[in-house]
């Protein structure tokens, strides 16, 4: 079985990173694949030496005619530009696709005939189905989520981390400072504790168009440090003792996913696809969108009752078990099977 993977992504963030996993496995299981990727992304990076026919394109509309003589058994797109190209491979040559959405926002209307015209559309988490059902009322419409990177781990600088921050408790919140992650929400929870829980310490990886308003926001606060986009999340996720996530939308939640598979508890919001992955109580705990105080108290209860914490630790590998990469890339293939 061919199948061309379409990622035409400049960045390399969460969805560049869950394609390459996706990737890496679908070649173990033994299948053919080509990969078109953006020349400008770290992806062509990662890609290069894996053994596959490795194609850039920076525009949707590049590189169709050197590519018209491939065979591909269909084409599986990871991205909105990818969209649009395999949009013009199918009118071209007939070329089958299918589209895997990674966010909950509605598709917009100008996409709808690109989206319709797609054999299967996959969305990560129920929210971003039922966009995909809304949207394309008579389209094939399946769930896949994503699954969890697994990151390196340094001993030594999990340590430097921890003494950094004098033996804190240590409450980790990392995306790309956009307006819908919720940083400012974490921010005004970081103001509730700080009057009477000075143990507990924010820090916030990552970067973004808000990080100097978040940063005058937090002017002032004692318990908040801006440590920047990290490269050595695992060293993070092992120094850590709890992450946040208070986000207003989220397709699904790739870092915690992330987190929790190196059992680290997650406290987020009931936004999107993240009540698909944890569950209230159970594998963490979920607060309501933009209720700071909320958070607050919550992260300041598994931070005081260790007992409290084991609990949702002892849960969430077993909670895990539908987000393995050996479980999402066996879907993917039967999905591919019944296309060919």
């Amino acid at each position: 079985m061919h199948i061309c993977h379409v990622n035409l992504a400049s960045g390399f963030s969460g969805g560049e990173r869950q394609t390459l996993e996706m990737i890496k496995q679908q070649l173990r299981l033994g299948l053919q694949l080509t990969l078109v990727v953006n020349p400008n992304s770290p992806l062509l990076g990662e890609v290069e030496g894996l053994g596959c026919r490795v194609y850039t394109a920076k525009k949707f509309w590049n590189l169709h005619f050197r590519l018209k003589r491939e065979e591909f058994d269909l084409i599986h797109v990871h991205d909105g530009k990818a969209v649009h190209w395999a949009y013009i491979q199918h009118l071209l040559y007939k070329m089958p696709y299918i589209i895997t959405r990674r966010i909950d926002n509605p598709v917009k209307k100008k996409s709808y005939r690109q989206y319709r015209a797609a054999s299967v559309l996959v969305g990560l988490s129920r929210a971003i189905c039922d966009c995909l059902k809304e949207a394309c009322p008579e389209s094939k419409v399946e769930r896949i989520p994503s699954s969890p990177v697994t990151y390196p781990v340094d001993e030594e600088q999990v340590k430097k981390i921890r003494s950094t921050y004098n033996g804190k408790t240590l409450v980790i919140q990392a995306a790309n400072m956009y307006e819908h992650k919720g940083f400012d929400v974490s921010i005004r929870a970081a103001e509730i504790v700080e009057k009477f829980h000075p143990e507990v310490q924010f820090v916030f990886l990552g970067d973004g168009r808000m990080r100097q308003e978040l940063e005058e926001q937090a002017s002032g606060l004692s318990n908040v440090h801006f440590a920047g986009k990290q490269a050595n999340m695992g060293d993070w996720f092992a120094a850590a003792d709890l992450m946040i996530h208070p986000a207003y939308t989220e397709g699904l939640g790739s870092v915690i996913l992330e987190a929790l598979n190196t059992g680290l508890p997650v406290i987020a919001t009931r936004a999107g696809g993240i009540p698909d992955i944890i569950e209230d109580g159970v594998n963490g705990h979920l607060v309501e969108i933009g209720n700071a105080q909320q958070l607050a108290e919550n992260l300041v209860l598994l931070s005081r009752f260790e007992s409290k914490k084991s609990i949702l630790v002892s849960n969430i590998a077993n909670s895990l078990q539908e987000f393995r990469i050996e479980h999402t890339a066996r879907k993917y293939i039967s999905i591919y099977e019944s296309l060919s």
